[in-house]
C-alpha cells in the first residue's frame, strides 16, 4: 500500500538555510527506502506559513519505517532540532491531477 505525506516544516528564527541543508541530507535517502520526493517548495512571505512543504512517497508502509529508522537520518537529530522548530506531518490522498481547461477568452 502507497504512503503519501505532506510535511510541514518551520524553521527556528533565523534558521531557515539550515532548514534546508538539513532536509537537503535526509531527502537525499528516500530512494534506498521505496520513498521519492513528489514536491518540494518554500513559503513566499516571511509568517505567513511553514517555511517548507514537502510531498513524499513510499512504495509501502515499511518503506517509510525504514526510512524513519535509518540510522543516517536518526543521527542527524541534533541538526534537525538546531534547524527546525516545529513539524506537522499528514499522512494524505493524492487526488486527480489532470489540467483543467483554461478559461475562454472574453471576446467583445
Amino acid at each position: 500500500m502507497t504512503v503519501h505525506l505532506c510535511v510541514l516544516l518551520w524553521a527556528r528564527s533565523g534558521a531557515g538555510e539550515a532548514l534546508a541543508a538539513y532536509e537537503d541530507k535526509v531527502l537525499a535517502l528516500l530512494g534506498e527506502h521505496d520513498g521519492r520526493l513528489l514536491q518540494r517548495a518554500r513559503t513566499v512571505g516571511a509568517g505567513v506559513g511553514p517555511d517548507e512543504i514537502q510531498l513524499i512517497e513510499f512504495a509501502s508502509q515499511a518503506g517509510y519505517d525504514g526510512f524513519t529508522a535509518d540510522p543516517r537520518r536518526t543521527s542527524l537529530a541534533a541538526e534537525r532540532d538546531a534547524a527546525i522548530a516545529r513539524t506537522d506531518l499528514h499522512r494524505v490522498e493524492l487526488v486527480d491531477q489532470r489540467p483543467h481547461p483554461a478559461p475562454s477568452a472574453v471576446t467583445q
